[in-house]
C-alpha cells in the first residue's frame, strides 16, 4: 500500500480513495472551539510569528443548511440508522448552532472512518471538555457503546495559576473504541515511580534483589488450571497458570511458599525484571510541548510524537496501516514513520502538506517514501488548480509560496497584509526578509510588478519575488531589472525584484531564487530521528 499524503476535504479523500476495512488504526484531532474563531499562528523560520496571521482553519462551525443540513439528510439515507436518530435528537435538543454544525460535519466523516476501519481496528479521537461528550454519544451511535473501550485523559498543559473561579483547564479527552470484540491491542508500559517501586518491599538475600508477592490464584474460574502442586492444593478457582509454567517458576526460585500447606503460593515479581507500571486511562507522564521544546515546530495544537507513539504502540503492529484525517503537522504520520507503521495523512490546507513533507524530510534525511495526492503535478495541473474556484486561489498561493519555501501570508486575503502572499529570511543571522507576491490570472503587467517594487519599499524588506503562472511580458522584465541589487557583505548582489514562474519553481524549487545564505525551510527544523525502532520519550 505505501505512505500516502492527500490535499483536500477527508469526506471526499475518504469516499473516494480509502477503500472499505482498508485501515488498523485511526487517530484524529479534529479542531473545535464553540466560542471563537482562531487565526492559527505558526511561527517562522526566525521562531517569530509573522505580522499577517494564518488561519490554518477556522475552529468556529456555523450552520448552514447547505452543509450541515445535507450532512444530516445523508446520514439520514445511510445504513447508519442509530447515528441519524442521534443526530437528530442533538439537532432537536441543542438548536442550529456552531456546535450541532460541528456535529453534523464529524458525523458523516465518523461513519466514512468506520467503514474504512478492518474489524480489528481501533479509532482515537482526541478531543477537549467542550465538545467531548457529544463526541462520544455520537461514537457510540455508530461504533456501538459495547465497542466503547477508554476516555483517557491527557493532561495537556501544566496547572495555570491565573485560574480564579474554577480549576485549571489542563486536560484534553482521547475517546478510544474498537469496530469489534477481536481488536488488536497490546498493553504498554510506564517509567516506575516512587509509589510503584516501594511495593518492591521484600528481600531473600538471592542476589535477584528486591521482590513483591503477587497471587497465583486465578480471580475467575479456571477449571483446566486445576491442580495440586508440592502439596499445595489447588485455589477454589484454579491457578492463573498451567502446570509446566509454575514448574519454569518454582525451578527459577520465583515461587515463594507459606509455613502452612493451608497457606497461597505467590508469586515473586523482582523489581529488576520489572518494565514498569502497565498504562492506565489517565496519562500525566507524556509532557505537553513547550515553547523551547525541540520537538516544536510552531504549529499551534502539536501533540508530542511519545503521545502517538503510545496509541501506535498499543493498537497496531509494524506494518499496519495508520490514517489521520486530520493530520495538521504530521504528528501521527511522523511517529508512524518512526515505528514502522504505514500511514495515510489528510489536510485541507497547502500549508499543512508542505509542513509534513519538510518534516519528514527534515526528521528522516529524505528516506520517508510516500506519494501526495492532491497537488498539481505539471504546469497543466497548476492552471486547473488556480482555476477550480475562489477558495482554491487561495490554496494556490500558499501552495505556489510552499515551492520555493516561502512562509505563506494571509491566507491569500488582500488589504492588511499589502498583497505580501509569503515571505522567507536570509543572510547570516536570518536578519534580511523577502517577501513573495504571487500572481495565477491571465492578465499579469508591469504595474502589478510596480506594486511589489512599491511593497518591498514600504515594507523595508530587502528582496520581493514576483511568483507568476503567467509567463512575464517584458516590461515587467525590464523594470525588475532596472530595481536595482541587494548584496550581503561577502556575496556577491543579488536582483531587488526577482521574477519566477511557477513552472520554473516547480522545476528547481527553492534554486528558483536567487538569494545569499538562505537557511532552507520556512519552518523550524525537525529533529533527526536517529532510532527508527525507538520509542523515544517512552523507551523509560
Amino acid at each position: 500500500m505505501g505512505n500516502h499524503l492527500y490535499y483536500g476535504d477527508n469526506l471526499e479523500v475518504l469516499r473516494n480513495h480509502i477503500a472499505d476495512e482498508s485501515v488498523d488504526l485511526i487517530y484524529l484531532d479534529p479542531p473545535f472551539n464553540s466560542n471563537a474563531t482562531y487565526s492559527h499562528l505558526f511561527k517562522d523560520e526566525s521562531g517569530q510569528v509573522s505580522g499577517a496571521q494564518i488561519a490554518a482553519f477556522d475552529d468556529t462551525w456555523h450552520w448552514d443548511d447547505m452543509v450541515s443540513g445535507r450532512a444530516l439528510i445523508e446520514l439520514r439515507d445511510s445504513p447508519y440508522q442509530e447515528a441519524a436518530k442521534m443526530l437528530d435528537a442533538m439537532v432537536g435538543f441543542l438548536g442550529k448552532n456552531p456546535m450541532t454544525a460541528y456535529l453534523a460535519m464529524m458525523a458523516v466523516r465518523l461513519v466514512e472512518l468506520h467503514r474504512v476501519l478492518r474489524p480489528t481496528g481501533s479509532l482515537y479521537l482526541h478531543c477537549d471538555p467542550t465538545a467531548s461528550h457529544y463526541l462520544k454519544i455520537l461514537l457510540d451511535a455508530v461504533f456501538g457503546a459495547k465497542n466503547f473501550r477508554n476516555e483517557i485523559v491527557w493532561r495537556r498543559s501544566v496547572t495555570k495559576g491565573d485560574a480564579r473561579r474554577k480549576f485549571s483547564d489542563d486536560q484534553d479527552i482521547i475517546l478510544f473504541y474498537s469496530k469489534s470484540d477481536t481488536y488488536t491491542f497490546h498493553n504498554t508500559h510506564i517509567e516506575p515511580d516512587e509509589d510503584y517501586t516501594k511495593r518492591f518491599n521484600k528481600d531473600d538475600h538471592d542476589g535477584k534483589g528486591p521482590y513483591h508477592l503477587a497471587p497465583l490464584d486465578s480471580p475467575n474460574p479456571r477449571p483446566n488450571l486445576t491442580y495440586d502442586f508440592k502439596g499445595y492444593p489447588s485455589p477454589s478457582k484454579g491457578w492463573r497458570v498451567s502446570r509446566e509454567e509454575m514448574e519454569r517458576l518454582d525451578a527459577q526460585g520465583r515461587i515463594w511458599y507459606p509455613p502452612k500447606k493451608d497457606g497461597r503460593l505467590r508469586r515473586k515479581l523482582y523489581l529488576n525484571d520489572s518494565i514498569g507500571p502497565k498504562a492506565g486511562s489517565v496519562w500525566i507522564d507524556i509532557r505537553p510541548l513547550q515553547g523551547l521544546s525541540q520537538e516544536r515546530l510552531g504549529y499551534p495544537t502539536q501533540k508530542p510524537v511519545a503521545l502517538l507513539e503510545r496509541i501506535l504502540a498499543a493498537s497496531s503492529n509494524p506494518g499496519d496501516v495508520v490514517l489521520d484525517p486530520f493530520c495538521g503537522c504530521g504528528t501521527t504520520v511522523h511517529a508512524a514513520q518512526k515505528l514502522g507503521r504505514q500511514w495515510i495523512g489528510i489536510d485541507i490546507t497547502h500549508l499543512a502538506i508542505n509542513l509534513i513533507e519538510t518534516r519528514l524530510y527534515d526528521a528522516f534525511e529524505g528516506q520517508a517514501e510516500f506519494t501526495v495526492h492532491g497537488v498539481p503535478q505539471d504546469i497543466g495541473g497548476a492552471r486547473e488548480f488556480f482555476e477550480r474556484d475562489d477558495k482554491t486561489k487561495k490554496e494556490f498561493e500558499k501552495w505556489a509560496c510552499g515551492l520555493i519555501k516561502a512562509y505563506p501570508q494571509g491566507g491569500g486575503k488582500k488589504g492588511a497584509d499589502g498583497g505580501i502572499d509569503g515571505l522567507f529570511r536570509f543572510g547570516p543571522a536570518k536578519e534580511h526578509v523577502a517577501i513573495v507576491s504571487v500572481k495565477g490570472g491571465k492578465n499579469v503587467g508591469v504595474a502589478m510588478v510596480k506594486d511589489l517594487d512599491a511593497t518591498v519599499t514600504e515594507q523595508q524588506a530587502q528582496i520581493g519575488i514576483f511568483l507568476t503562472l503567467t509567463p512575464p511580458t517584458k516590461p515587467m522584465l525590464d523594470w525588475a531589472r532596472g530595481a536595482g541589487t541587494f548584496q550581503v557583505d561577502g556575496f556577491d548582489p543579488v536582483p531587488r525584484l526577482q521574477i519566477i514562474t511557477v513552472e520554473e519553481a516547480m522545476e528547481k524549487g527553492p534554486r528558483a531564487v536567487n538569494t545569499p545564505l538562505r537557511h532552507g525551510n520556512p519552518y523550524k527544523k525537525a529533529a533527526r530521528e536517529t532510532d527508527s525502532t525507538a520509542q523515544g520519550a517512552l523507551d523509560l
